[in-house]
């Protein structure tokens, strides 16, 4: 538990340490939603079940087992898209995987949102995410 605590506090110094280049703070939730937190005036703390963020524009708190990503960016704008919706039309469902499947095949992404096809969020769109996003079919995650 230490060294897990040890760790988080280095990553957070880490982080409020990059936060000067970058204008916000964001997480990607369970889901595929992503929070988007200003970085003026921002302050990180957390518990064992919460990161609780504070900037100018006030307090977020955000569990920590809904945290799937946390990152830097300059883009003010939040997830516009669902985490599955492959062919963005508004459903995640088994039409999905298969236009996430022909993208793999021909790499031709017209109509393709490749945000939401990168479904374990590993920066690759790969069959590992046609593996993932039959998993959230299989198991009613898709929302």
């Amino acid at each position: 538990m230490k060294k897990t605590i040890i760790t988080m506090l280095i990553a957070l110094v880490a982080l409020v340490s990059s936060a000067e280049t970058y204008s916000y703070l964001k997480f990607t939730k369970a889901g595929g939603t992503t929070v988007t937190c200003s970085v003026e005036g921002l302050k990180i703390t957390y518990d064992s079940s919460n990161i609780t963020v504070t900037n100018v524009d006030g307090t977020t708190t955000i569990a920590l087992a809904d945290v799937q990503d946390m990152y830097f960016s300059n883009e003010a704008g939040g997830s516009d898209f669902q985490l599955g919706d492959v062919n963005n039309d508004g459903k995640v469902n088994i039409s999905d995987v298969t236009a996430l499947i022909n993208y793999l095949l021909n790499h031709d992404a017209t109509g393709i949102n490749l945000d939401a096809a990168n479904v374990n969020q590993d920066t690759e769109v790969n069959i590992s995410d046609v593996t993932g996003l039959i998993n959230m079919l299989l198991n009613n995650s898709a929302q």
